[in-house]
């Protein structure tokens, strides 16, 4: 049953390019929403300065776009707990803090770099956890003023509970951290900037999200942000702690996690070699959730109806660019020949077009469309599979006339070109009745006879129907080429 309270939110920071991880939990976020018809939130943690940038934020806004992930709170659209973005949310950072302080949830720590390593080296020597030991927990008055004489800075940390915490983790079931493995932790640089782990679950709190759902490398600063909530819940800050579900890794090359700098984790990629935003998102959707046990295939909507978080897999995902072309290409046969048409467009011009815009001829394409569309697995595949009806001169592929204009070729092409200049160029099956009587006059069977004319016509080995493009490209241009392939053989 839906669940209109349901509050998600995606809060990507803006640094590099957008990557496939980073969308499927985007997707996951907001399937789980719509599901409920819950609301979508989207915050842009920027307090990163140095890694940060305007570019990457308003690629964060434009990929979403693109995909289709809409969101109805957050940047440009506005909503009841503006600002979104991070950085223009410090005063609430310093509030909080100060209160967490003043409450005694947290505490100045004066403990320098060289001493925390020095520490934690001597408790890996003597088999001790190595986090935090709790130094300045309990620092006197005079030793903060000795300390502060020295001229120390401060950090500020988090105290955590000398108690184990234990929550329900809505993909991998009831887990418990124990205080050693969560010693108290930062939330405050020296410099008073926020971290991640204060500004996170504080704009968590107060956006009243109900339940985070993000990647599973952030499982570890869990059971810190649960200690966080209470606190805040007991200052008036936050009203209840949220519910927590962490989506498996994805798995690039060698069963590694797919990292940024992994060329088949970037998002643009696939947006430039003409991946439907469907199609990569049907498949996004498969690393670490299914639709049925016999089902890959399905249309977002129908994903949207589906989605429920619990059927999430705890297990990694391996990312297979193979099958993501696959379901991209089903995706690209469902669409109305005159949206493909439509889409294929972009990769119909400059810079992906290797002809004049002048010699581009939509009626042609419109009557290749139908045909192209079977064969092509990503939009950007259409440029050289439909380039011969708009170049001047067929491509020259060494390879493919190799391949196809073996011995008796000339004889072959001369027979071929007198059968199809008495064709009826109106009907493509008298078109490869022509060649297949070329053919036969020379002892060949179909499929060889029309290779040689292929190549001379559309200089590749393989491509789309060829009578059907024969017929769209025309009688005079197909006899022309045939001329200047005969030219080349006899030279």
């Amino acid at each position: 049953m839906a669940n209109a309270n349901i509050r998600v939110r995606f809060c990507p920071s803006p640094t590099g390019n957008p990557h496939v991880g980073l969308v499927r939990t985007a997707l996951f976020n907001w399937a789980f929403a719509r599901h409920n018809q819950g609301t979508m939130v989207f915050r842009i943690e920027d307090t990163d300065a140095a890694r940060d940038s305007e570019e990457s934020y308003q690629q964060l806004l434009d990929s979403l776009r693109w995909l289709g992930l809409d969101w109805d709170e957050g940047p440009e659209t506005g909503g009841p707990h503006e600002p979104y973005r991070q950085s223009q949310r410090m005063d609430i950072y310093r509030d909080v803090a100060g209160k967490l302080l003043a409450g005694g949830y947290a505490y100045h720590c004066y403990c320098t770099v060289t001493e925390l390593d020095e520490r934690r080296e001597a408790a890996r020597a003597a088999g001790r956890p190595s986090g935090y030991d709790g130094h300045c927990r309990e620092l006197s008055a005079e030793q903060v003023e000795v300390y502060k004489a020295e001229g120390r800075e401060a950090i500020v940390r988090f105290r955590m509970p000398d108690e184990p915490i234990t929550f329900t983790d809505l993909v991998r079931g009831e887990l418990t951290f124990t205080p050693d493995n969560v010693p108290d932790y930062g939330i405050v640089r020296a410099n008073g900037a926020p971290l991640y782990t204060l500004v996170n679950p504080v704009d968590d709190a107060l956006m009243e999200i109900t339940h985070v759902l993000r990647g599973e490398d952030l499982l570890s600063s869990t059971p810190r942000q649960i200690a966080l909530y209470k606190a805040l819940i007991e200052l008036g800050v936050a009203k209840e702690i949220p519910s927590f579900g962490h989506l498996p890794y994805v798995m690039g090359e060698g069963n590694k996690k797919l990292s940024k700098r992994d060329p088949q984790a970037s998002l643009n990629l696939y947006r430039e070699r003409g991946f439907l935003p469907e199609g990569l998102l049907n498949y996004l959707s498969l690393l670490g959730w299914s639709f049925s046990a016999d089902q890959d295939l399905f249309t977002i909507p129908e994903m949207v109806e589906k989605f429920d978080i619990a059927d999430v897999n705890a297990n990694p995902a391996r990312f297979d660019l193979k099958k993501a072309e696959s379901i991209n290409a089903d995706h690209i046969r469902m669409l109305d020949v005159k949206d493909f048409a439509a889409a294929c467009e972009p990769w119909l011009r400059a810079p992906h077009a290797n002809w004049a815009p002048e010699d581009f001829d939509r009626a042609a394409w419109e009557a290749v469309a139908p045909y192209a569309q079977t064969r092509v697995t990503v939009l950007s595949d259409i440029t050289a599979n439909v380039d011969f009806l708009f170049l001047k001169e067929p491509v020259e592929d060494e390879a493919s006339w190799t391949k196809a204009m073996k011995e008796g070729s000339d004889a072959l092409l001369v027979t071929a070109r007198e059968r199809l200049s008495q064709a009826d160029w109106n009907d493509p099956e008298s078109l490869k009745n022509a060649v297949l009587a070329a053919g036969e006059a020379h002892g060949l069977k179909l499929g060889k006879a029309q290779a040689p004319v292929r190549v001379a016509v559309t200089g590749r080995t393989v491509g789309l129907p060829l009578f059907e493009s024969l017929q769209i490209l025309g009688k005079d241009k197909t006899l022309a080429r045939i001329d200047a392939a005969l030219a080349k053989l006899t030279a």
